[in-house]
């Protein structure tokens, strides 16, 4: 079988990477360019788990096929801090215990993410609704909400 070659830029770096067919864009993160921080929960996209940014776009990786992902630039839970230093909405994370197994984390983080960039103040329905996507099963979602709308108070300097 034919493998395709592809061009892209991850988390502002430009990278190459050979895929196959059926390979997934989570698959090719996590095999191929051994980004292992996107998870996989439920390969349907019904759990966030895998969730990243598509061209500006926040996207289940799992229901993107690799090599659709020419020319694109993708963006993980791995460019989200600045070298040592935690962007802000992963350290609320902390601060909040926003989180207890982590396995729903990474995708938590780049879904909130995206939605602070789309709304600089959402109210908490807002960040309800746009997080629904996103399943966690040991927190309960109400430190995770705090959390998110904290940064975004944060972050609009309040």
């Amino acid at each position: 079988m034919a493998r395709y070659h592809v061009s892209a830029t991850v988390n502002g770096d430009e990278v190459d990477f050979l895929c196959e067919p059926e390979q997934t864009l989570l698959d090719v993160l996590r095999d191929e360019l051994h980004l292992t921080g996107t998870k996989e929960g439920c390969a349907s996209g019904d759990c966030g788990a895998c969730s990243v940014m598509l061209d500006g776009r926040l996207v289940c990786s799992c229901l993107v096929m690799g090599a659709e992902a020419g020319d694109c630039s993708i963006e993980t839970i791995e460019g989200m801090a600045e070298g040592e230093r935690l962007h802000p909405l992963q350290q609320k994370f902390l601060d909040y215990a926003a989180l207890q197994c982590g396995y729903c984390t990474p995708g938590l983080l780049v879904a909130a993410k995206a939605l602070l960039e789309r709304s600089p103040d959402p109210t908490e329905i807002e960040t309800r609704y746009w997080l629904a996507g996103n399943l966690c099963r040991c927190t309960g979602y109400d430190k995770i909400i705090r959390a998110v709308l904290d940064t975004a108070a944060e972050m609009r300097g309040e």
